[in-house]
């Protein structure tokens, strides 16, 4: 029996909650509804990419919330630092399309220039401001041309810290019966701590302070560097090795090529459990999965999107960029292949397509 009538229900249903002003309950989540009450998850994970951002402005409360509630089972804080070194979310350290603080006069001032992993960057930084500057911005939807929808949240959320996320993990743990992980990833680390404001003794900190285990946080990185000061610090996480599609991690000789070779994956074996490419670099004839398989590697892609403009050409439905096209195909094709884990921005339809694989 075709599934296409029930697809198209399925990415209604999310289109209108998403319009909601205020995350759902779970039992309006639109698609893929939660596991029971301590039930795991059969079949792959589904990692929330900055909670749900395909349907509230990322990195937001809201976005993680509905993420868990629509089945997540962990969401993703990207970290950066305050100019007091508290750890933060963003998705960058430059924060100019992701809050109001282009539209707040007293700080117009601090719109500047850096070099930010050898690329200029213009913009307002997260480590020119205190957490208490930050506190005073509200957030807004990153890709407004694309997902107009979630515009309607603007300036609704607040920056969170990485320490919020964790008490936000804990709280929607316990509200949903389920264990969700936080996974998150330090960003541009090499950067930050050329300019006195390393990521990592934070983060060991914050997971320290925690008491976080194995299944409550797994750190990634795209520069192996960062993992292996965690790795260090002897925390007993997992680690997750992210992995580019060309060029090489900043500061790195390695590139990501060697690094997904069979004796790049064997060398990240070493420190890391987890490797996480590109969807792209695991179709076929491309054999990365297998062989990280084959190193004791577990493999997590990323990143899934609904919207034509991101789907493979013979998933796309339509010419507009920004219509959905056939998502639940994707899913199919990936956890088919044998994926441990999908990094996406629709939570809830990579667990309805989970659901699909299961039955």
């Amino acid at each position: 029996m075709s599934l296409a009538p029930r697809r198209r229900s399925v990415l209604l249903a999310a289109t209108v909650a998403a319009t909601a002003p205020a995350a759902p309950a779970i039992a309006s989540a639109p698609a893929g509804a939660p596991a029971p009450a301590g039930r795991r998850p059969s079949g792959p994970l589904v990692i929330g990419h900055r909670g749900a951002a395909g349907w509230r402005p990322e990195h937001t409360a809201d976005a993680y919330t509905y993420a868990v509630r629509a089945g997540a089972d962990w969401i993703e804080p990207d970290l950066v630092p305050t100019k007091d070194h508290v750890l933060v979310v963003r998705h960058e350290n430059e924060i100019g399309g992701t809050t109001d603080v282009a539209g707040r006069p007293e700080f117009a001032g601090r719109r500047t220039t850096k070099t930010v992993d050898g690329k200029a960057v213009t913009g307002w930084f997260t480590e020119d401001f205190t957490l208490r500057e930050l506190r005073t911005l509200r957030t807004v939807e990153r890709l407004p041309l694309v997902r107009n929808r979630n515009t309607v949240f603007d300036g609704r959320g607040r920056v969170l810290t990485f320490q919020e996320v964790v008490d936000l993990a804990r709280r929607l743990s316990r509200e949903s019966g389920r264990r969700i992980a936080v996974f998150p990833e330090t960003k541009h680390p090499t950067y930050f701590r050329s300019i006195g404001l390393p990521l990592e003794e934070e983060l060991i900190r914050v997971v320290r302070r925690n008491r976080l285990t194995a299944r409550e946080c797994v750190v990634q990185s795209f520069e192996p560097s960062s993992l292996h000061r965690v790795a260090a610090a002897r925390l007993g996480l997992p680690l997750w090795q992210a992995l580019g599609t060309s060029g090489s991690p900043y500061g790195h000789a390695v590139t990501y090529k060697d690094m997904m070779s069979p004796a790049g994956l064997r060398e990240i074996a070493s420190y890391a459990q987890w490797i996480g490419p590109d969807k792209s670099s695991l179709v076929p004839p491309h054999t990365l999965l297998a062989d990280a398989h084959a190193a004791g590697l577990k493999v997590g892609a990323y990143t899934f999107r609904a919207e034509n403009q991101y789907l493979p050409a013979a998933h796309r439905r339509g010419t507009a960029p920004n219509d959905f096209g056939d998502a639940f195909a994707e899913y199919a094709f990936h956890y088919g292949q044998g994926v441990d884990a999908v990094v996406t921005d629709f939570p809830d339809l990579a667990v309805q397509a989970r659901e699909e694989l299961r039955a």
